[in-house]
């Protein structure tokens, strides 16, 4: 009995020392760089539209956990590949977190994911519900295929829909707010890739940027965040100020010097995307409660 009891708390203290690894394996796991930066967009939306706080903090918590369950998803599903490649700093491939615990937290935000949305709206969830759907897919199938940019796309796009959506009166977005949502998402998807396009490659992965290459794909980049900002400009009715022309033309000399410097210095580009991509974002911002 002694023996018994001795053997559980040695087992008990080895599961704790190796607790706080796993948990630290699983958060590492979900992407918390893209998790919290499509969340605080979220909300952000959400404030300058004018939700109600109670309203605003369900917004985010349904986002939340749908970015958690993408990227755990993947993680998990990856996590074959990265180990075959030797990719460093992938905890399931690292074996810092099982693959099955890696599913299993995925599962649970994808199961929490759907009554959060849902409480938004009738409207607003199945927006949101679409939107996480198609970046499941693109995990399991689209990434290694041409479409590979139609979940990021689908994504940036319901954010604004997900946010007026859930307005007291359930107004759709305007349309230049889902179009340049679009186009920032793939944007987005371009300047993600790009760093890893060769890894990538290697590995199988045949998306539209591993088809266009990163020469290729650093020449495409500025295109959609160009058009992100032209919309955000010029879509809104009304006279354009001097501040958003400002913004549209420095917009397209930094989008544009990129790739030229991409020469020279490699992350240029993504830096350049980067640039873009927030003055776009404050753009979008302070548009507040025009968007719908």
């Amino acid at each position: 009995m002694d023996a018994m009891d001795s053997m559980d708390g040695a087992g008990t203290a080895t599961a704790a020392a190796r607790w706080p690894g796993r948990a630290a394996g699983l958060a590492l796991a979900c992407h918390p760089g893209p998790v919290v930066a499509v969340t605080a967009l979220a909300c952000a939306l959400a404030v300058g539209a004018g939700l109600s706080p109670a309203r605003l903090a369900l917004v985010g918590v349904a986002v939340l956990t749908g970015q958690l369950s993408v990227g755990w998803c993947n993680d998990a599903y990856d996590a074959g590949r990265d180990a075959r490649a030797g990719r460093r700093g992938k905890p399931v491939a690292d074996g810092a977190v099982s693959v099955r615990a890696v599913w299993g937290a995925a599962a649970v935000a994808l199961a929490l994911c759907v009554p959060l949305s849902l409480a938004c709206g009738f409207l607003a969830g199945t927006v949101h519900l679409a939107a996480v759907v198609a970046a499941w897919l693109y995990n399991l199938r689209l990434k290694a295929t041409v479409l590979s940019w139609v979940p990021y796309a689908a994504g940036f796009a319901a954010l604004p829909s997900l946010v007026t959506l859930s307005l007291p009166d359930a107004p759709w977005p305007r349309w230049w707010t889902v179009t340049a949502g679009a186009l920032l998402g793939c944007a987005a998807h371009l300047g993600d890739t790009l760093p890893d396009i060769e890894a990538d490659r290697a590995a199988g992965i045949r998306g539209l940027p591993h088809r266009l290459g990163a020469r290729g794909t650093r020449l495409l980049l500025p295109v959609p965040l160009l058009a992100a900002t032209g919309v955000l400009v010029l879509g809104p009715p009304g006279p354009v100020d001097a501040g958003s022309l400002a913004v549209l033309v420095v917009a397209g000399a930094v989008a544009l010097l990129g790739p030229v410097l991409g020469r020279w210095w490699h992350k240029a580009a993504l830096a350049g995307a980067v640039t873009v991509a927030a003055a776009d974002l404050a753009l979008l911002l302070a548009r507040g409660t025009a968007l719908s």
